[in-house]
Parts: C-alpha cells; sequence; structure tokens
C-alpha cells in the first residue's frame, strides 16, 4: 500500500510539470524507455537499486544510464530526484501509474481483452472501435490468452467487465433452466 502511495506521488508529480509544460506525453515516452532498459538489463536494476553497493557506485550507474538516453533536463532531474530519495525502485510503479494517468488526462481507456486463443488483428482492431465507439474514447487494447475458457472473449475497461465468454453464456443459460424448473 505504501508503495502504491509512494508511486502515486511522483507520478501525479511529474505529471503535473508535464501538464504545465505541454511535455507529458514526451515524458512517458522517456520514463518508458528508462523502464525497457531496467527490464532488459535486470543487472543493471539491480546494481542501481541494491543498498549492499555505496551510493557512489549506483549514482554512477545511473548517470551512465542516463548518459545513453539523453532524456531531457526534467526526466533526468527527476529520475535523479528518485534516487537522491531512496525510491527509484519505485520506479517502474510510478511508470505505471504514470501512463495510467497520461492516458486519462489525454482521453484513451485501457481496455484489457482475455480471449480463449490469440485474436488477429483484425479481430482487436474491431473490437477497439467497438469500445471506441461506446466509450466515446480512444482505446488502447491490450490483449492476453486464458486457456480455460472455452471461447468467447472477457473485456475489462476500469471497473468495468464485459464478459462475452462461452462459459458465462453456459452459465447463464444453466441458471435459466433451473429458474425455469423451479416455477
Amino acid at each position: 500500500m505504501i508503495n502504491a502511495r509512494i508511486a502515486r506521488r511522483y507520478a501525479k508529480a511529474l505529471l503535473a510539470i508535464g501538464s504545465e509544460d505541454g511535455q507529458a506525453d514526451k515524458y512517458k515516452e522517456e520514463l518508458a524507455a528508462f523502464v525497457a532498459v531496467l527490464e532488459a538489463h535486470e543487472e543493471l536494476e539491480s546494481a542501481l537499486c541494491n543498498p549492499l553497493y555505496d551510493s557512489k557506485s549506483r549514482k554512477k550507474v545511473l548517470l551512465a544510464i542516463l548518459e545513453r538516453l539523453k532524456p531531457s533536463e526534467i526526466m533526468s532531474s527527476f529520475l535523479s530526484l528518485l534516487f537522491d530519495k531512496g525510491r527509484i525502485r519505485h520506479v517502474k510503479d510510478i511508470y505505471s501509474l504514470y501512463e495510467k494517468l497520461s492516458d486519462e488526462l489525454s482521453g484513451v481507456v485501457r481496455a484489457d481483452v482475455v480471449s480463449a486463443v490469440a485474436l488477429s488483428d483484425d479481430v482487436i482492431s474491431k473490437i477497439r472501435d467497438a469500445l471506441a465507439k461506446k466509450t466515446e474514447k480512444k482505446v488502447t487494447v491490450e490483449t492476453s490468452v486464458d486457456p480455460e475458457l472455452i471461447g468467447g472473449v472477457i473485456t475489462k475497461i476500469g471497473d468495468l467487465v464485459l464478459d462475452g465468454s462461452v462459459r458465462s453464456q453456459l452459465i447463464g443459460i444453466k441458471e435459466s433452466l433451473q429458474r425455469g424448473e423451479g416455477s
């Protein structure tokens, strides 16, 4: 819970700066690039976040990453602040929240679509278009496969769950039949 509060505080602060100077999308891209480097090179993340290494050495690692990525001055300062405050280990959570908050500000909603099999690009595009029409917002679709589903899709947008899976339809039919038998 504390990690979520920390991440939210820093994500909101960066978004406030980005909103003020019109660079919110640029900061999202730069933060994404930094997180991608950490995810691609776990040893860098370990060297950066592990308190067993002295602070000077860890700061050199951060500066080396920043030198290669060449982010804006604001992003460099932001990441240095995270390091100095001992919050750099939360950067992935901060990025995740920043991305969500930035999307909300831009009128973009995220939809998680779970299906029994991988969906074609055409089907994903149709789902995106239908959701965009329904929400009247731009929709970003993230897909995943759950072999436990018999068929159909389950779509989540925020707190809204649209369950179009065959399993839920069969359960509905079963309940209807049970209600019909009981009368």
